[in-house]
């Protein structure tokens, strides 16, 4: 749980929550200390709230390699998960192989398409506050209308200069430094750059949000229309808010109870279908030129299946 200079209170409710529906037997969240008071008291009742085991005074790195390698008499972890630092998604991206992660996260960053039906004022605060998260955090819009472009580049400075510090200092690093305002000739257009961009957040501010929603591929939470936010998925509204960053929504999707979760196999035959797997089995290895195999098959078809063996079977079962 980030805690540095924000107090994510909804971090635990993403991941820790998840986890728990998900049927994990062991959680251990942590979460950096403040001086004189440590874990703040709002993440501290999030994080049992929402069903951790055991709560490390731990951020960064540390608090990375307490849960890799079980330090303080606690499980290893199998899994990390959940948001952080430059220095946090690199500890994590070391470790991937050892333990899973949920996937490599980088700064933030959100995406607004709007056209001219949109509310300037609206798409102007919706960038200002996902570029409040920090100084590196990309955000993006993309518009038909040039009216609405220039309108809201006129006045996101003022709503900067009026955010407390320090949101300001973050979100005027951030505007100055990575905001690109783009102007398109077709709505086709935006979603073409929104599907190349692949943004955690995408949120669409124009007409038609049906066409919108079945055309937009790559995103890693869809913002459909100015009655919601980005906002609300980040603390409230529901979906998991530990989404894919730096192109990363064209391959995979944000967190949920899948991540805490195996697809495993197992399989059973009788001696019957030896007749069947057996001879495709050794053909396809044989081509292969995989001969170990190919005999692994032929026994059982010796075995359980043919009664006359063929000439390379025989030279197996000699």
């Amino acid at each position: 749980m980030p805690g540095g200079r924000y107090s994510h209170i909804a971090s635990a409710l993403m991941t820790i929550t998840t986890a728990k529906v998900a049927g994990v037997g062991h959680i251990t969240a942590c979460s950096p200390t403040r001086p004189g008071e440590g874990i703040p008291a709002a993440i501290l009742f999030a994080m049992d709230l929402c069903g951790a085991d055991a709560i490390l005074n731990l951020g960064g790195v540390q608090g990375v390699a307490a849960m890799a390698d079980g330090l303080y008499g606690l499980p290893r972890a199998d899994i990390l998960v959940g948001p952080g630092n430059q220095y946090v998604a690199e500890a994590k991206r070391i470790l991937f192989g050892e333990i899973g992660i949920d996937m490599f996260a980088g700064p933030t960053d959100s995406m607004v398409l709007a056209d001219e039906t949109a509310d300037p004022e609206i798409v102007a605060i919706d960038l200002v506050s996902q570029a409040e998260h920090g100084w590196n955090s990309p955000v993006w819009l993309a518009t038909t209308d040039r009216a609405l472009a220039e309108k809201v580049m006129e006045i996101v400075p003022g709503l900067i200069d009026a955010l407390p510090e320090p949101n300001a200092s973050s979100a005027r690093a951030a505007w100055a430094d990575f905001a690109e305002v783009m102007l398109c000739d077709s709505r086709e257009a935006m979603a073409q750059i929104a599907d190349d961009y692949a943004p955690e957040h995408l949120h669409v501010q124009a007409a038609d949000l049906d066409w919108w929603l079945n055309r937009l591929r790559a995103y890693g939470s869809l913002f459909l229309g100015e009655e919601t936010t980005v906002a609300y998925g980040d603390k409230a509204s529901g979906p998991n808010h530990v989404l894919p960053t730096s192109g990363a929504a064209r391959y995979t999707g944000g967190l949920s109870v899948h991540k805490f979760m195996k697809t495993v196999t197992w399989q059973r035959a009788d001696r019957a279908a030896s007749r069947r797997l057996g001879g495709a089995t050794a053909r396809i290895s044989r081509v292969e030129g995989m001969e170990g195999h190919a005999r692994a098959a032929d026994i059982r078809l010796i075995r359980y299946a043919v009664t006359e063996p063929s000439p390379a079977s025989a030279k197996v079962a000699g």
